[in-house]
């Protein structure tokens, strides 16, 4: 992938696509002093990751137009005017306030770094394909640390999440969330609903939550949970909720990146070990560590029977995720 410049503005091909960068040079990140062609080149090195965790689903951007710190933070559904014809799409309905969008549904590199030509830093696709966008096919296990929850807790947590996982005969994907805490993706059947899938999760979290009860909250509410806890965010799998994707950077100062990692990583690494600086030798050297998610594929319905037995021994279902 060539670049050529024609000043003020640089064009990135990227595959058969020339991509125009306006304003190369605008600072995004202000601790080392990034731009936004450094955020381009960062998304170029880790391109097969990012089109990997990206494929065909619906992707909401996140949107800083003077960089980080230089103004708000756009959430952005709908696609941005101007989009060139390749730019692909999937349209959205939102029953609720009785409206559509056209969100953004990658199937090329180019289109990602149409979006960041777009001044998108963070990628937060949901967890179904546009195939059916009703049935996810990735199950999500968000490790949210508390405001006092030391990093220590997380690591102790994980390894009692992969030994659930392992369990159950599932192969969990983990990554860092680009900030304090921990996801793991599953790969899954997309054979159930959101409130489904959510069922899933809640019941696989009070697994993990039995285990070790001085560590680890199912409590939805903010204000009921030790702020020292680690909740189990089991509502990051409802309908149009969605974190930050593999290799998506952060807005943050210094351009953290939620980076997959390997579960004997988990005792060494800290979260501010992977930016925009160190993932593109790691990706060199490592390349995708969750390019195999596709090809392991769990069916959820063992933890569905768990739902059901726990609401039969009447624990509540699943809270109802504010929008």
């Amino acid at each position: 992938m060539a670049s050529k410049a024609s000043s003020p503005a640089t064009e990135i091909e990227v595959g058969d696509r020339d991509v125009r960068i306006s304003n190369p040079d605008r600072v995004y990140f202000p601790a080392r002093g990034e731009t936004k062609l450094d955020l381009v080149n960062y998304y170029l090195s880790v391109g097969p990751g990012i089109l990997n965790a990206l494929r065909e689903r619906p992707t909401m951007l996140h949107r800083f137009p003077k960089g980080i710190g230089g103004g708000d933070k756009v959430h952005q559904k709908r696609i941005p005017q101007g989009a060139p014809p390749w730019v692909e799409t999937v349209r959205l309905t939102f029953p609720r306030w009785n409206r559509t969008a056209d969100e953004l549904c990658p199937t090329e590199l180019a289109q990602i770094i149409w979006a960041v030509q777009m001044s998108t830093v963070e990628f937060h696709p949901w967890n179904s394909r546009r195939a059916d966008v009703e049935k996810p096919d990735e199950w999500r296990i968000d490790l949210d640390p508390g405001p006092d929850c030391p990093w220590s807790r997380v690591q102790r947590v994980v390894p009692v999440v992969h030994e659930v996982l392992d369990e159950l005969g599932a192969t969990g994907w983990p990554k860092t969330s680009g900030g304090k805490g921990i996801h793991v993706y599953v790969r899954i059947k997309p054979e159930w609903g959101f409130k489904d899938v959510r069922r899933a999760a809640l019941a696989f979290a009070r697994e993990v939550e039995r285990r070790m009860p001085d560590d680890v909250t199912t409590t939805w509410w903010r204000k009921d949970r030790d702020p020292a806890d680690l909740f189990i965010d089991y509502n990051q799998n409802a309908r149009d909720h969605t974190i930050a994707a593999a290799y998506s950077v952060r807005g943050n100062p210094i351009g953290t990146v939620s980076a997959p990692i390997r579960w004997d990583e988990v005792d060494d690494v800290e979260p501010d070990d992977f930016t925009i600086a160190t993932m593109p030798a790691r990706f060199g050297d490592l390349g995708d560590l969750h390019a195999g998610i596709d090809d392991a594929v769990f069916e959820i319905d063992q933890l569905v029977e768990w739902a059901e037995r726990d609401e039969r021994a009447g624990a509540e279902g699943p809270a109802e995720p504010d929008d």
